[in-house]
Parts: C-alpha cells; sequence; structure tokens
C-alpha cells in the first residue's frame, strides 16, 4: 500500500500536488466519521494524529498511552470495516513539552521515553519538537540546542523502529506555531515565517543530524512546520493570505524533497486550504475545528429536545457542561480572559474549543448520552432543523437518528479538506 506521504514533494515538484488531512483529534465520534468516509472513498488513506499532551507513556489528558490510542482507533475501524493498513498514525510535537517546567535534563529523559513508546507502538510519522524552554531556560530557544535535541529524540525513534521491526519512521522538523493548545489571545497580526528563517531551520538540522549519525534518517525528513499565516484564537480566525507566503513556497524550489506541514487550519474557508495545498503546504492539520463542529450539532440537538421532549428540561446538556468545566477549570482558565459573561461565551463557544477536553468527563458523557437517548427516533421538524441546525440539510431531523446529523456536522469540515486536498477549491 502506497503511503501518500511519500509522494508529497515529488507531486508538487511535478506540478499536480495533493495535500492529505492530519486529524488531530481522539474523540469517538470524530474517529468514527473519518473512518466512515474512509471506507466510502477507498483511495482514502487516514491520517490520524495524537499530541504530545494528548497521549503519552503516562496517560496524557486522554489517559492513553500510544499503544492505546492506536488499539482504540483500531477498535472503531474493525467495527467499520476499513482495513488498518489503511490509517498512518502520527505524533504531533513530540518533545519536551508537557514537562516544560521540570529542568530540561530530566524532560529530555521524558520526551525521549514518549518518542520510543509512540514508535514502538506503531506510530509512523514522527513530528520532533524541543523548540520550547524548560526550567531555567528562555522560552523560545536557538536553532543548534532545537536541533540537537530534535537529533537525540530521532536516535530514539530509529532505535525503537529498529527493535520493533517495523518500518522506519519519516519526520517532521520545525514548530514555527503555537504550543500544544492554541493560543490564549485574539490574534490582530500575524506574519508568515520568513523565508530565511525556514532555510536556517532545515540547514541547522541537516548539519547536525549528519554529525549525530542520522544523516540517512534527515533523508527521511519530509516536511518543516513554518506559520504559513493562518491562526485562530479564541473569538476570532486569521484567514490565509497566499501572497503573504510567497517566499516560503519558493524555498521549496531549494529544498524539492521538503513540503510545509500547516498547523492551526481550523476554519480556514476551503479555497483556502486548497490555495495550502497548491503553495506547498499540503499536510493540513485540524482538530478543535471539528470538535466544534461537534458541539455545534450537539447543542443544537440540545435545544431541539428542549423544544420538543417534555421531560428533557430546558438546554439540560449544556448547563451540564457549564457545571462540569466550573468544576474542573485546569483546561481553560489560563486561555479565556475578561468578564464573567465574556468567560462564559469563551467557555461554550470559543474557536479554541478547549470544551472538547470535557467531553469524556462521565457526568458529560452521561448527558450526551441522555441527549441521544430523547431524540431516539423522534423526527425532527424542517422547521426546528432550520432554527437549531441551519447549517445541516434539514431532510436529516425526520429520520429520528441524532448520530447521523452528529456525523454530518463533522463530515462537512472533513469534506472541506478532501476537496482542497483533492485540489478542488470550489
Amino acid at each position: 500500500m502506497i503511503n501518500p506521504l511519500a509522494g508529497l514533494a515529488t507531486a508538487r515538484k511535478d506540478g499536480a500536488p495533493y495535500g492529505i488531512t492530519s486529524i488531530c483529534s481522539a474523540h469517538p465520534l470524530v474517529i468514527q466519521t473519518a473512518i466512515r468516509r474512509a471506507v466510502a472513498d477507498t483511495d482514502t488513506t487516514l491520517l490520524i494524529e495524537a499530541t504530545c499532551n494528548q497521549v503519552n507513556q503516562f496517560g496524557g489528558y486522554t489517559g492513553m498511552t500510544p499503544d492505546l490510542f492506536i488499539a482504540f482507533v483500531r477498535e472503531i475501524a474493525g467495527k467499520e470495516g476499513l482495513d488498518p493498513r489503511r490509517i498512518i498514525f502520527g505524533g504531533d510535537h513530540l518533545g519536551p513539552n508537557p514537562w516544560r517546567n521540570e529542568p530540561a535534563a530530566r524532560a529530555m529523559n521524558k520526551a525521549e521515553a514518549m518518542v520510543t513508546a509512540y514508535v514502538w507502538a506503531g506510530f509512523s510519522k514522527i513530528h520532533l519538537d524541543a523548540s520550547m524552554g524548560c526550567a531555567g531556560e528562555p522560552a523560545a530557544l536557538d536553532d543548534e540546542t532545537i536541533a540537537t535535541r530534535a537529533a537525540r529524540l530521532a536516535k530514539a525513534a530509529e532505535k525503537a523502529a529498529r527493535a520493533a521491526g517495523s518500518a522506519l519512521p519519516v519526520y517532521i522538523i520545525g514548530t514555527e506555531v503555537p504550543a500544544p493548545g492554541g493560543v490564549d489571545h485574539a490574534i490582530s497580526d500575524l506574519k508568515p515565517t520568513q523565508a530565511a528563517a525556514a532555510r536556517r531551520t532545515i540547514e541547522v538540522h541537516r548539519e547536525i543530524f549528519a554529525r549525530e549519525g542520522l544523516a540517512e534518517a534527515f533523508g527521511r525528513v519530509i516536511a518543516v512546520v513554518v506559520q504559513p499565516g493562518v491562526e485562530f484564537g479564541s473569538q476570532n480566525v486569521v484567514a490565509y493570505r497566499p501572497e503573504a507566503s510567497t517566499a516560503l513556497t519558493g524555498l521549496l524550489d531549494e529544498e524539492p524533497s521538503l513540503v510545509y506541514e500547516a498547523h492551526s487550519t481550523d476554519y480556514q474557508s476551503r479555497a483556502a486550504l486548497a490555495a495550502l495545498v497548491g503553495n506547498g503546504f499540503p499536510i493540513l492539520k485540524v482538530g478543535p475545528g471539528l470538535t466544534f463542529a461537534l458541539r455545534e450539532a450537539l447543542y443544537g440537538l440540545d435545544l431541539i429536545a428542549s423544544e420538543m421532549v417534555a421531560d428533557y428540561g430546558e438546554r439540560s446538556l449544556a448547563r451540564t457542561m457549564e457545571r462540569v468545566m466550573l468544576a474542573s477549570p485546569g483546561h481553560w482558565h489560563s486561555h479565556y480572559h475578561g468578564s464573567e459573561t465574556s468567560l462564559y461565551l469563551q467557555r461554550h463557544y470559543s474557536y479554541s474549543d478547549r470544551i472538547r477536553y470535557y467531553w469524556s468527563n462521565p457526568s458529560a458523557a452521561v448527558a450526551c448520552g441522555r441527549l441521544i437517548e430523547a431524540l431516539n427516533g423522534v423526527g425532527i421538524p424542517e422547521t426546528l432543523m432550520r432554527q437549531f441546525l441551519p447549517m445541516l440539510p434539514a431532510e436529516l431531523g425526520p429520520s429520528g437518528n441524532p448520530h447521523s446529523i452528529l456525523h454530518a456536522a463533522i463530515g462537512q469540515v472533513l469534506a472541506d479538506y478532501d476537496a482542497a486536498c483533492r485540489g478542488d477549491g470550489g
């Protein structure tokens, strides 16, 4: 089975670029929707990624280690009839970030163990990100230190792959994007990475990998993470402007074996996503945008149930989520700012979608289950669909299948990515 990651740079060089969507989510409905779409499109290879904070050797915020994450995805794939060989697993921002409040030596030891666990479990696309300073270090490290630490992590990955008898991984380097979890403020001015800085990142990594005996491994670096000029904050989205990244695109002519990986592409238009693919950013990462669409649909159904089901109550799900987030504010309190009203609105409706960290909470799971049960088999009039879920086809309502509505909401987002990866910006 051909790995589409391997052909991205060649396709661009040959004037026939294509893209691949990187799904960065651990929500079972998101994973299930993506897998169902892959089952329907037999030419699709799924790229599903986990971040260092989400999944690591200690469980991360999902409670899953790398092997458990792969087992979780493969279990859904098995139920949906998808050949697991059609799934590529990627590790995102793998480095010391989860332990950056500890001394560098200790944080890097843990990062090394994490990369080993990822590769041993079967992750074959590894983003090496050692850019963040640890305790007592500057927040932004110099290129040489970043590359030296990245090479150390690559050594661990190479050793793990050989010990597991698996294919040697491909690598992503660079990290000129916000740390995992996103930005915590409104964005007013966002400048793409300068081509000179990107060139420096590539050159320093190539030099230090060679020095550390990793020249062959550097030959498997397929992409560099840079800032193309796309981002979203809590309450706004910065749209892609192709003319602002012209110099970055030109740099790829000097490095024909590389492309760029675009992070934070959530909420971009289909046309913008297609432009990114065409301009050398064919790996399109999306996460919060998918769970944002899911939350929109859940809250729409919550309002519909409040109107239609006598004993459901008024906005039962939304009220439960507010209680859950207030009881455990760790995932949002340092990211959202402003008055009490502003904080409330951000908790529920922010583009940062930090509510996504709470869907696995037992109370949240019970509330979602109760909502689905309340509407299961209940035909929703088209008029209520138009009122509370206007972004979805009204004909979904009368079927009485709330799960189909949730899948459709997530699927609409993925449809834009699929079209952009095929070069369709319409």
